[in-house]
């Protein structure tokens, strides 16, 4: 029984390190070609035969031994792909945004304000912004549902009163003409961004010009205190100038939209402690509302249907107010 528990896990790691060494070859460094395409060929036979081999006592070792020096080699340069801010862009991605202080005074540079006749019409616009951090009046959440309840795009955005709101999207830069894969994601294919940009561009377009598949996007207010509220703004600032200054790859799993949220929130000790619903990003309002950190005076039920925002965002979609008159009926918690 042993000996077949060996050969059983040997032939799932043969079989898992040779899908994963096909794929990162084919993948290669941000674009695929003829030549990757033929050698991840030619790794994925290797992996075959040696799995093969499994079967017969003299081939095994030596083939055994010559796959994992292989391996090896594929994944030390693997690691050795470099993310850059160097290429050439998607329009609506090609300007890093980054920030400067003056004592509490923030100012953020290249927050994006973008005016769309559809998602890939638009009028790019950027400008900058100074914010006072002793006015930080809370932190909203917004879900983004496109493909079933499991799943959500997070946007964080910071509320400073007097109708200033900064959301930030955490997400994945691609290049011109490059669609997203999730499993391209896992390869080193993108470089991570946070859009800094006004709600009327990064909500907005979600809400109104996203028609294939049409988005569902639901607003949250978060509950906690100030302080926390400012350090977590801190926190997001520098990992915007960090990457504007020293890209980072994003990750499918590890380093996307919700779980760099989870990750900035470590600054505060009363973080939420990980859970399967972080992975799983559709579930993550409800995550908040059992953890005390949505209005709980409502059912969830009764809570999310307050807080999807579709409706009026297209009633008010030109207005200069459109921060405002979103949050319209949806009760905001004090920050403490």
């Amino acid at each position: 029984m042993l000996k077949i528990l060996k050969i059983l896990l040997l032939v799932l790691t043969l079989i898992g390190t040779t899908v994963w060494a096909v794929l990162a070859i084919y993948f290669g460094d941000s674009q695929s070609s003829t030549l990757q395409t033929g050698v991840a060929a030619t790794v994925g036979l290797f992996g075959l035969v040696t799995l093969v081999s499994l079967g017969f006592a003299n081939w095994r070792k030596r083939l055994l031994i010559v796959y994992a020096v292989l391996f090896v080699a594929i994944l030390n340069w693997w690691f050795a792909i470099s993310p850059s801010n160097e290429r050439q862009w998607q329009p609506d991605l090609a300007k890093l945004p980054y920030a400067t202080f003056d004592g509490d005074l923030v100012t953020v540079h290249d927050i994006r304000n973008f005016d769309y006749r559809s998602e890939f019409d638009y009028t790019p616009a950027y400008y900058s912004k100074t914010f006072d951090i002793n006015k930080l009046d809370g932190i909203d959440l917004f879900a983004v549902y496109w493909m079933g309840p499991a799943i959500a795009h997070t946007i964080v955005s910071f509320n400073f009163g007097d109708k200033d709101h900064l959301a930030v999207s955490i997400e994945a830069r691609k290049e011109l003409n490059e669609g997203y894969s999730t499993i391209k994601g896992f390869f080193r294919q993108y470089e991570l961004t946070y859009i800094v940009a006004d709600e009327r561009d990064v909500i907005r377009l979600r809400t109104n010009y996203r028609k294939d598949p049409i988005e569902d996007v639901y607003l949250y207010s978060l509950k906690g205190p100030q302080e926390n509220a400012r350090r977590l703004f801190l926190e997001y600032i520098e990992q915007i100038n960090e990457l504007h200054d020293k890209p980072a790859f994003y990750n499918t799993l590890l380093d996307n939209c919700t779980t760099a949220i989870w990750l900035n929130t470590r600054v505060n000790q009363d973080h939420l402690p990980f859970s399967w619903k972080i992975l799983l990003s559709g579930y993550v309002p409800e995550y908040l509302y059992q953890s005390g950190r949505l209005n709980t005076q409502l059912a969830f039920e009764q809570l999310q249907q307050q807080a999807h925002i579709n409706s009026v965002a297209h009633s008010v979609d030109q207005s200069p107010d459109f921060s405002q008159l979103i949050r319209a009926g949806i009760e905001k918690p004090k920050l403490q």
